[in-house]
């Protein structure tokens, strides 16, 4: 069986208190988070940050330490067996501005309800869950405060 890895990020934005989520919408009718397979001698990080230059145009995004997610599944390539695993970061970013690539057809901020009920993909949504559940317990240990 073929082993893949990929790496990605959980995509936000903050607009006052509020906290909204990058969708992209991928050519085969699904939408996710931005990501991408690894180069040779290139780390998780290093992989997010390409992919996120190449899929959005978003440079000068911030991680957010302490977030790493990874979820794994099986599909098949022209009758190959593949198991894939995909680990996910937690990435500030702090203007809208996208610039797709050829690889999306679409992009969406959305809040994280509207964003869970977006994604096409129950790990993906098990992703954001986390990542929203992570963001909401450093807002209120910081400010005393959820968003």
């Amino acid at each position: 069986m073929i082993q893949e890895k990929s790496c990605g990020a959980v995509v936000f934005v903050r607009q006052g208190s509020k906290i909204k989520y990058l969708l992209l919408g991928y050519s085969t009718h699904y939408w996710g988070f931005v990501k991408g397979g690894m180069e040779p001698n290139e780390s998780e990080k290093e992989t997010v940050i390409r992919e996120l230059k190449e899929e959005t145009s978003i440079c000068g995004a911030h991680f957010n330490n302490g977030f790493r997610e990874s979820i794994e599944f099986f599909y098949n390539r022209r009758g190959i067996p593949i198991h894939k695993v995909v680990v996910f970061y937690l990435m500030e970013v702090y203007c809208e501005k996208v610039k797709l690539s050829f690889e999306h057809k679409a992009y969406i901020w959305l809040d994280y309800y509207d964003a869970l009920k977006k994604l096409s993909f129950n790990n993906n949504k098990s992703v954001l869950d986390k990542a929203h559940t992570f963001l909401v317990a450093k807002v209120a240990e910081k400010e005393g405060s959820a968003f």
